[in-house]
């Protein structure tokens, strides 16, 4: 009778620990708790802490809150002048709306793979296939990007997801025309280097010739100017000249003077003879024939 007792008790107490494990759930900082009764969502947790349940009626589905990554496989793409390239992508996703995603995808995080590569690869090949193959390599970066990752979301809102950002690891080439697109580019830049090299050539010549231009013209305005101030020189000259002998005597004994100033001159050096005319000024100098 004690043992059936004792049992009774124990079994009494493990039911007891089971129905108050049932009745409490943790929610971790990263995560929505879906709680759900007869297959229906009654509310979402979506604050951290320990959390109650009615036992064995309400069930939990927890939904991660922050942002996943996923790495897709590298597919084969076509630019719109028909050119294949290899696309190598990965997406940043996240839940939104916990409950849309519990109704549609049954909160599988397998099945919010499959939804956003499925979109991200139909996003990537739509707006690739709408440009060359020159624009598609001359816009790597956040403006494909941003392309692509807007299209990959109007696939997925009904889900309860939204794609954070869609990023092309690698976009390669096919080995086969890898080579030759190459070449191609090289030329390309080879003939705009030139043409910049041409532009930057008559430029520079453009320069030059309004630079000797301009000197020419400053060269010929400063001989002007010279030739001015030489005029001007030789014309106040004369008129000092003119004023200091306005008189005979003046003019008579300015020639004396150069008259004595050229004999003096020409008997520098040693022994000297002159010879001279007899109606040079000098000769009447000495014979005092000028006064």
């Amino acid at each position: 009778m004690k043992k059936a007792l004792k049992a009774l008790i124990i079994c009494i107490a493990i039911g007891a620990l089971v129905v108050l494990m049932g009745c409490f759930y943790t929610v971790r900082e990263d995560q929505y708790a879906v709680v759900m009764q007869f297959g229906k969502i009654i509310r979402v947790e979506d604050t951290a802490g320990l959390k109650f349940k009615t036992p064995f009626v309400q069930s939990c589905t927890y939904v991660p809150k922050s942002v996943q990554i996923y790495d897709i496989p590298s597919s084969d793409v076509i630019t719109k002048d028909k050119k294949s390239m290899i696309a190598d992508d990965y997406i940043l996703w996240r839940v939104t709306d916990p409950t849309k995603f519990v109704q549609t995808l049954n909160g599988s995080i397998s099945g919010a793979q499959d939804r956003t590569s499925v979109a991200a690869y139909n996003a990537t090949k739509n707006v690739i296939s709408s440009m060359t193959q020159e624009e598609v390599l001359a816009s790597r970066g956040e403006i494909l990007t941003e392309k692509i990752t807007q299209e990959a979301n109007s696939d997925i809102g009904s889900y309860g997801l939204v794609i954070v950002e869609t990023q092309i690891k690698a976009l390669d080439l096919p080995e086969d025309n890898k080579a030759a697109v190459y070449e191609r580019m090289i030329s390309e830049r080879n003939n705009i280097a030139a043409a910049y090299e041409a532009q930057g050539k008559a430029d520079a010549q453009k320069i030059m010739n309004e630079t000797d231009k301009t000197v020419a013209i400053m060269e010929a305005e400063a001989r002007k100017q010279a030739a001015i101030l030489e005029a001007e020189g030789e014309s106040e000259y004369m008129r000092v000249l003119t004023e200091a002998y306005d008189t005979q005597e003046k003019a008579d004994f300015y020639n004396f003077i150069r008259s004595l100033d050229a004999l003096k001159a020409s008997l520098k050096g040693g022994n000297k003879t002159i010879i001279l005319d007899k109606d040079s000024e000098i000769v009447k100098i000495l014979y005092g024939m000028g006064f």
